[in-house]
């Protein structure tokens, strides 16, 4: 006889754009229909390779660490995604977790661990030389991850931003 295996959860990595936002909530539909659980996920950079999205948050003189600054904005996507969205019960369901490092190792790190079912990464559409040099953190994700990968690219037409 085999075990039942209960599917892990839908994981999807942030890191405050509107394409991972766009990305949370393509994750947040997809949870409710699969009737799986939701990872979010934020990976809060070495400072060696701290993007600039942490800059507003650490000007405010009160946030002093970089995982300070990352959990106050994380906890800010989240809010503002329940607020815009309150029709998604997965949302408030969801389990969240920060972690540090390099954001790609990471977050396969993280599918392994929790078995992820399937990453749902959003991808800015990094260009020229950077993207030659780097490649994207989605496309490096689904290079390597050994679950179904969806990479959302921005929001839906036909979904409102605002």
């Amino acid at each position: 006889m085999t075990k039942a295996h209960s599917a892990g959860p839908i994981l999807v990595p942030v890191d405050f754009s509107a394409t991972s936002e766009a990305a949370l909530m393509h994750a947040v539909r997809l949870a409710s229909c699969l009737a799986l659980p939701l990872l979010v996920l934020h990976v809060v950079h070495d400072p060696g390779t701290m993007p600039d999205y942490y800059g507003k948050a650490l000007k405010k003189k009160q946030l002093a660490r970089i995982e300070d600054g990352a959990a106050a904005m994380f906890d800010e996507l989240i809010a503002s995604a329940e607020e815009k969205h309150p029709e998604f019960k997965k949302l408030k369901k969801r389990d969240s977790m920060l972690v540090k490092g390099l954001p790609s190792g990471r977050i396969l790190e993280v599918a392994d661990h929790v078995d992820a079912s399937m990453i749902v990464i959003g991808s800015k559409g990094m260009t020229g030389l950077k993207h030659l040099m780097m490649g994207s953190v989605a496309e490096q994700v689904a290079r390597l991850a050994k679950m179904p990968v969806t990479i959302v690219k921005s929001a839906h037409p036909w979904e409102s931003t605002s």
